[in-house]
Parts: C-alpha cells; sequence; structure tokens
C-alpha cells in the first residue's frame, strides 16, 4: 500500500502505530534530521531513538507517581561528609540494585535524622529508573491498611497488592507499637514476600526490640528469621541533620544536644547473636 507523502498521512501512520513521541514532536525531528543533512538509515535511527527517549521518560514519570514517595531524594543529594555514620561505599554498593534482581532486603537501622528515609527514597527512585516497580508507604499507614482489611475480610486482597511490586519500601518502623493482631498481618506479608520481592525497611529500633515494638516475640522472631535471611544490614550512627540545623540557626541549645546524644548512646547498643540479630550479618 502506499501513501501520499503529506505530513497529514505521515501523522496518521504516526498515530496507527502509537508512536505518540515522534507524532508529537515529528516537525522538530524533521527539521533537526535535514539540518544535519542525515542518510535514510540515520533519520530512521534518530527518529525511533527520539520515540524510544520519550516513552522511557514517560515510563519513569509514571513509576515515580506510582510509587507514592513523599519527596525527591537523590544519592547525590546525601551529603556523606556530613554524615561519616554511613558508608558510602555500601550505599554505592546497593545503589547497583543486584540486591533487587536477587529478591533480597535491606535494613537501615539508627537514631532518627541520620538519613535512612533520604537514602531508601534514593535507591527506591534508582529502581523505578533502571525499570523495577517500586511502593513506597510509612510503617503507620501500611499497619492502618492490613487492619482495615481485616476488618473488611479483604486481607488476602491487600496482600496480594503489596506483591505486585519488586520492591517494597516500609518506612519508620518501630516509632509507634503495633497491636499483636496487627503484627500477625505484617508477618503474613513478610512470609508471603519471602524470596519473591524485595522489601527495604528503616527503622529506629534495634531487631532485639521489634518482640516489644509488635507485642510478640513469636511473631517477631518469625518475621525476623525471614526478613533477614537474604538481607544487607545497614546500621547508621550519627547526629540527627534537623537537630544540628537547628543547634546550628541557635534554635536548640547545648542540653537539647546531650538529649540526643544520650537518646543516640541508647539506640545504639545492639542486641548480641540471637535469631534475628542483624549484627549477626546478613545470610545470603
Amino acid at each position: 500500500m502506499q501513501y501520499a507523502l503529506t505530513m497529514e498521512t505521515l501523522l496518521f501512520l504516526l498515530g496507527r502505530l502509537k508512536l505518540k513521541e515522534l507524532h508529537r514532536d515529528i516537525q522538530e525531528v524533521l527539521d533537526a534530521c535535514a539540518k544535519a543533512s542525515m542518510t535514510p538509515l540515520e533519520v530512521l535511527a534518530y527518529a525511533l531513538g527520539t520515540e524510544v527517549e520519550g516513552r522511557e521518560l514517560r515510563r519513569v514519570e509514571i513509576g515515580m507517581k506510582i510509587a507514592h514517595f513523599p519527596r525527591v531524594c537523590t544519592l547525590e543529594g546525601f551529603d556523606f561528609t556530613c554524615q561519616p555514620g554511613v558508608s558510602e561505599g555500601k550505599i554505592r554498593e546497593l545503589a547497583n540494585l543486584d540486591w533487587v534482581s536477587a529478591r533480597s532486603n535491606v535494613l537501615f537501622q539508627g537514631p532518627p535524622g541520620v538519613g535512612k528515609t533520604h537514602l531508601a527514597i534514593a535507591l527506591g527512585r534508582r529502581a523505578v529508573e533502571a525499570g523495577y516497580s517500586v511502593s513506597f508507604v510509612s510503617a503507620a499507614v501500611l499497619m492502618r491498611q492490613l487492619e482495615e482489611a481485616d476488618a473488611a475480610g479483604r486481607t488476602e486482597f491487600r496482600i496480594a497488592q503489596y506483591m505486585k511490586p519488586k520492591l517494597v519500601i516500609i518506612d519508620e518502623f518501630g516509632y509507634l507499637p503495633v497491636r499483636p493482631s496487627t503484627a500477625n498481618l505484617f508477618f503474613h506479608l513478610v512470609a508471603a514476600r519471602y524470596e519473591t520481592g524485595s522489601i527495604l525497611l528503616t527503622t529506629n529500633r534495634p531487631a532485639g526490640e521489634w518482640g516489644m515494638i509488635l507485642g510478640d516475640l513469636t511473631v517477631a522472631t518469625a518475621i525476623l528469621d525471614r526478613y533477614l535471611h537474604h538481607c544487607d544490614v545497614v546500621t547508621i550512627r550519627g547526629e540527627s541533620y534537623r537537630l544540628r540545623e537547628a543547634r546550628r540557626n541557635g534554635v536548640l541549645g547545648r542540653g537539647a544536644a546531650q538529649l540526643q546524644e544520650a537518646r543516640q548512646s541508647g539506640e545504639e547498643r545492639l542486641p548480641g547473636r540471637n535469631p534475628g540479630d542483624p549484627e549477626a550479618g546478613p545470610q545470603k
């Protein structure tokens, strides 16, 4: 079949092929090709490259929206020099995302304000850019969702929703206590994703205190047993970014700084060798 060589015909053909990026930018593409005196093969490669690049940008944009990141954080925007408690080499290693393809987990633990959420979002964005589906949720929201689903008899449906992303990021676990009944629901989620999808979790509490947070030591041990089986544990020690800035601006006095130091000292006391102890290191 032959077509008349008109712009209207070209736009029709691009529409039929669903080449949306080329359809939108065709005049700009043609002008660039003419200006560069491209050969027919070069024109085709340039046009298709424009379409692929546009689709990739759109895919990333949609992936970021679906992930529901609370804000934009990047590894480039993280100042490792101001937070010596973070191993830059380890974070760069995690940014390769081999753990996501291997369906392993990552645990960021440390006191408030040391950059756990920033790094979690940054790695999540890297995962979206690499083509992985990601879902970001705070622990408080997740627990409420599980409770509401259980009350409505839709627990399996809710867990199935969290089975879809390749990576689920659960932020701020341990800041609020969890009901024992909800802890059981959380266990089912962790068990369902065990060796099928990755979980990145941030927490201010060491694993030895999870039994207290969840209100059930047995359930906590079962969760840790599965979660830590294939897991990179990153313990971050240091001063809170926010408190440091507040003190620098004169908002906080030395008393508040001493309180923060005392809190850090208490939170850095990690448990000894026991089931689910992160300091035992990841078991691959």
